[in-house]
């Protein structure tokens, strides 16, 4: 079992289970304020005032962001299996329409997210603007994906839940509407 790709309610209870222990020791989760952490601990609270602050205690926070890199790693090189991997063969026709191949047997086709794409000064273009957006998107918001919809909503947190109705309508537009013409 380990081996295969989890149901969602495998996961989302496990999840779940770790946002209530969160909760009850009193802390919150997200990934992006591990950011501003690391430029702490690299000595911009000296120059700017949003940096300085006590990052020692968000160390714990550190320490998922690292477990998050190493249990990745694992998974793909070690425990993946893409003979489980299925997907709708309407997004393969979608992606086939914008000139991507079918993953096959991946979660993500090579066009979008191999090697290949350090050739393309487009898309390398399309990457730095998109990161640049998503780490604004994410200090404008108050937190990323995970911080909100995660921990916020877990929280019962009224601007998490607007924050996260704004990443998926915004994740809609940009898969139906501004990606293909991105890639075409």
């Amino acid at each position: 079992m380990i081996f295969q790709t989890w149901p969602w309610y495998v996961s989302g209870l496990i999840i779940g289970l770790i946002m209530l222990c969160l909760i009850y020791f009193g802390k919150t989760f997200g990934m992006s304020s591990n950011l501003r952490s690391l430029c702490s601990i690299a000595g911009l609270g000296k120059k700017v005032s949003f940096f300085d602050f006590d990052w020692k205690a968000q160390r714990w926070n550190l320490v998922v962001v690292l477990g998050a890199m190493l249990g990745g790693f694992v998974a793909v090189n070690f425990m993946s299996d893409p003979s489980n991997v299925s997907i709708n063969p309407q997004t393969i026709e979608q992606l086939a329409e914008m000139g991507i191949d079918a993953p096959n047997g991946k979660l993500m086709p090579q066009a979008l997210f191999g090697t290949e794409i350090l050739q393309s000064p487009k898309i390398i273009a399309i990457l730095l603007i998109g990161g640049l957006l998503i780490g604004f998107g994410s200090r404008y918001a108050g937190g990323c994906t995970s911080g909100h919809a995660i921990s916020g909503l877990s929280n019962l947190q009224i601007p998490s839940l607007k924050a996260v109705i704004g990443f998926f309508v915004g994740g809609l537009i940009m898969a139906h509407f501004l990606l293909p013409l991105l890639l075409s």
